[in-house]
């Protein structure tokens, strides 16, 4: 090996390393902080409509009974686009039987597995219809269904709520993760729906993004915004050198303390933001927007208006070439797999309620046997417990990959993520190996495994 290479390698580790202690460092700060909610701006909603703090979408909106509310926003896949336009649905209870050829190379017309028992879109995701005398208010309108029903919409975005969210707060139906600022995502990946919610009280500037770590604070550009564990809300320590990677966020003449935010005058005229007491900065050296690099120096951290559950004890962090996974207790890579179907109403397939037909040809070519020693279940030990939505403890059967009693002799007792058993691969031999990373179509996008990273910029999302 070269040297050239040599140090390439070790800089990498380097910074495995250090992102390991950033992270372990924000969980500390943020149990010591206690648990916050993001806070959000008021704005006029129908009666029958309320807001739900979720564990990891932040505040969302949800009807009578507590059940989030859901987009499907329209996204460019390779061949074509899926979702609904504004001003538009087109989720029916016509039952879907073919491929609709969105994702390459695949044509359409082919036919889709077990349509005897297939949903329609309303079977999984029921439009949240509007009374008689219902009426419009603010962002909130009223689309009309080709049957002549009205369905309520917010910012001309057709709502939904999901079948798999059984109480108030749930969010197993879709997620913000992996959305641009404009809604949009990646064409590798289905046309997913998304959790409706109020916007963030922010300062003109700033916005929020759902990551694996927690609700993160960014720029309105989505570059990462970072604190300093030296500054307090009324004083800096990072100054002259400091600043030539660091850049304060400066606040306006005009701006004002308010809720969780002051301003502190860093300098006659120069006025900084400050968040919960921590004064607040960008990195010069941040590649492109997502990017959360500037977390590697120790004493740097991203912020979060509020942070994701706490991870199962047995759970443990593993640094590799490409970043930092989450881990089983003997340090193999834990992997989540995700699922959409190539049909008009991409409907997902990665859940035990779900076809398993998809699955088991990625992890088995076909065979339950198969997948069980190629892609093992990661079992949870008889004295856990379930802490969170976020992360679960369910019994599944391994034969059928399904939802079963804990009582059912071939019952698994296995950790879930957002309802979805999570896996280990036996191509892993030591900790630190993601062989299993991007199994299945579209480096896994579209139908496979992905490793679970820590955090959302590493490789770019590819995986």
């Amino acid at each position: 090996m070269n040297l050239h290479l040599l140090k390439n390698v070790a800089a990498i580790l380097f910074i495995a390393a250090t992102s390991l202690y950033s992270v372990a460092a924000a969980s500390d700060d943020s149990q010591q902080a206690g648990d916050h909610r993001e806070a959000y701006r008021e704005a006029p909603m129908p009666p029958r409509f309320h807001i739900e703090h979720t564990e990891l979408e932040g505040p969302v909106f949800a009807n009578e009974q507590g059940k989030t509310l859901y987009t499907w926003p329209q996204l460019k896949l390779r061949n074509g686009y899926s979702g609904e336009a504004a001003g538009q649905t087109a989720c029916y209870d016509e039952v879907v039987t073919v491929t609709a050829g969105l994702m390459s190379p695949y044509p359409p017309g082919i036919q889709l597995p077990e349509i005897e028992t297939r949903p329609s879109c309303t079977d999984l995701w029921q439009p949240v219809l509007a009374d008689t005398d219902a009426e419009p208010l603010g962002d909130w309108s009223l689309l009309l269904r080709k049957d002549g029903a009205r369905q309520w919409a917010y910012k001309e975005q057709a709502l939904y709520t999901s079948v798999r969210d059984k109480q108030p707060g749930d969010t197993y139906g879709g997620s913000r993760r992996k959305r641009r600022a404009d809604g949009s995502g990646e064409g590798d990946a289905p046309a997913g729906r998304v959790p409706a919610g109020p916007p963030a009280r922010l300062p003109p500037g700033f916005a929020v993004k759902t990551t694996s770590l927690g609700r993160m604070l960014t720029t309105h550009q989505n570059y990462a915004v970072y604190a300093y564990k030296n500054d307090s809300a009324e004083s800096v320590a990072c100054i002259e050198e400091c600043l030539r990677e660091r850049k304060p966020v400066l606040a306006p003449a005009l701006a004002r303390a308010f809720d969780e935010w002051t301003v502190l005058e860093r300098a006659p005229g120069v006025r900084q933001w400050v968040f919960r007491g921590s004064p607040l900065y960008t990195y010069t050296q941040d590649p492109e927007p997502w990017s959360q690099v500037g977390s590697d120096e120790s004493g740097w951290s991203n912020v979060f208006t509020q942070r994701v559950p706490s991870l199962p004890p047995s759970f443990t962090l593993q640094q590799t070439l490409a970043g930092m996974v989450l881990a089983d207790a003997k340090g193999k890579t834990i992997y989540t797999y995700q699922c959409g179907d190539d049909s008009v109403d991409q409907l997902a397939c990665d859940h035990p309620d779900d076809t398993q037909v998809y699955r088991l040809a990625i992890c088995g070519g076909g065979d339950a046997k198969r997948c069980a020693e190629h892609w093992p279940y990661v079992r949870a030990n008889d004295e856990e417990s379930s802490a969170s939505r976020a992360w679960r403890i369910v019994n599944i059967n391994p034969e059928t990959g399904r939802f079963v009693a804990a009582s059912d002799p071939k019952a698994l007792r296995v950790w879930a993520y957002r309802d979805r058993p999570v896996y280990t691969y036996s191509g892993d031999k030591v900790p630190g190996d993601v062989h299993g990373a991007g199994t299945g179509e579209w480096r896994g996008k579209r139908n496979g495994l992905l490793a679970h990273w820590v955090r959302d910029d590493y490789m770019k999302g590819i995986q």
